[in-house]
């Protein structure tokens, strides 16, 4: 006889996907797979690039290991049209609440805050309709996110999408955040009255998976080469090229850099504004610059370790809002970092804390320039030592399987 309590994610990306959201609540899913009886509730593969085959049914039945996967069919997105994405948004909001009721008996639905309001309101809404718990797990606050950088202009928006999120939190039975700084946001939309049971579960990576490797490593070589990096010294970018970075404002600090031969900077990942970066290289007619796509999962262990800088950015006001989770995967490959980050932010406080990197105001791009500078000025010896300080500090406090024992501790007691 099956005791196990049943878990229900409703998470949007889950593998294949390659969205580093979707990455997590795979690991987290298998890690708990023995503990607790799971299902998932996902889309299809494709919102961050994936070529998938599509299906016809709406609702397909997938399973991973010991995980039964619901998969929803979506309409394709547009990423650079608000009108696309609203449609998917809602139509994963729709299907998936139809999802959630279709199950069976569940003890706790888990969802995240994505897509933004909607995901914390499949998980109230279905915590009354099923008669379940619902811990809610804050990866980006919104919509104050989307305020931060002035998404639409219609203040009454945000305000209604303020309440029903509110009502989200009050409604949990737990909210995870992701860093210790989201924990004053949350604060003070309750102005520290009546501030719902909370925990900080700070994201990981797979430290034993993503290790410092040399350039002269066989598979990274091979990179090299294929891409005319040899001898380069690469600044890199990995992950979203999304709204809320300020991507397309910082590719103009490579225009400075246009003569210094051996400076290439890498940008990898998908997003709404990498064709506006692209546009911007192209009219400036600069070849110091590379877009790749999403690397494979499995080569993501040796993408990162092409870097001699990475770049881990968030734009102004994000700080309590959201936390780069690309600084794990940088720090256990053992990189330098330059942060673009708010003082105060988590990631900010990570950089400080391991002496990884520097860290220079989210629009300060003539800091930005001289923070490069002053990186490829360093020995290479001096960028490895910065590099293996954020490879030690992670070992020591944040590695993934402190974080997932949180994650199955807490998910227990519930």
């Amino acid at each position: 006889m099956n005791n196990k309590k049943k878990l229900t994610f409703v998470i949007n990306y889950f593998y294949p996907d390659l969205a580093s959201t979707g990455q997590l609540m795979t690991e987290l899913c298998i890690a708990l797979q023995n503990d607790f009886e799971i299902t998932v509730i996902a889309s299809q593969p494709g919102y961050a690039g994936e070529q998938t085959n599509k299906k016809n049914k709406i609702f397909e039945i997938d399973y991973l290991e010991n995980i039964k996967v619901v998969r929803i069919n979506l309409p394709d997105v547009d990423k650079t049209s608000k009108i696309s994405r609203i449609k998917y948004i809602f139509s994963y909001f729709v299907l998936a609440t139809i999802a959630l009721i279709k199950e069976k008996k569940t003890d706790i639905i888990y969802t995240i805050s994505q897509p933004p309001i909607l995901g914390g309101l499949i998980g109230t809404l279905g915590k009354f309709i099923k008669r379940s718990k619902h811990v809610y797990n804050i990866q980006d606050f919104n919509p104050e996110q989307a305020e931060a950088v002035s998404y639409i202009d219609k203040q009454l928006i945000f305000n209604i999408a303020r309440a029903i999120d509110k009502l989200n939190c009050s409604y949990a039975d737990h909210i995870i955040l992701v860093g210790q700084d989201m924990s004053e946001t949350l604060k003070f939309r309750f102005e520290d009255r009546n501030v719902p049971a909370y925990s900080v579960i700070n994201n990981w990576t797979n430290e034993d998976e993503i290790v410092p490797f040399d350039k002269t490593h066989k598979q990274i070589s091979i990179f090299l080469d294929n891409h005319n990096l040899k001898d380069k010294f690469v600044i890199m970018y990995s992950g979203n090229l999304g709204l809320y970075y300020d991507l397309e404002n910082i590719i103009k600090v490579t225009k400075a850099f246009k003569d210094l031969k051996d400076v290439m900077f890498l940008f990898v990942g998908e997003g709404a504004v990498k064709k506006e970066m692209q546009d911007y290289i192209q009219s400036e007619n600069l070849s110091n610059v590379l877009f790749l796509p999403y690397q494979p999962k499995d080569f993501i262990k040796y993408s990162l370790n092409v870097a001699d800088l990475h770049l881990v950015v968030n734009q102004k006001g994000i700080k309590g809002v959201s936390v780069p989770s690309k600084i794990y995967g940088v720090m256990a490959a053992g990189k330098p970092i330059l942060g673009v980050l708010e003082q105060d932010s988590e990631a900010q406080l990570l950089i400080d804390k391991s002496n990884s990197g520097i860290v220079v105001e989210p629009q300060d791009y003539e800091g930005i320039k001289n923070a490069i500078t002053h990186f490829y000025n360093l020995s290479q010896e001096e960028r490895k030592q910065l590099g293996l300080n954020g490879r030690m500090y992670l070992e020591q406090n944040l590695k993934r399987e402190t974080s997932i024992n949180k994650y199955r501790q807490l998910l227990s007691q519930l």
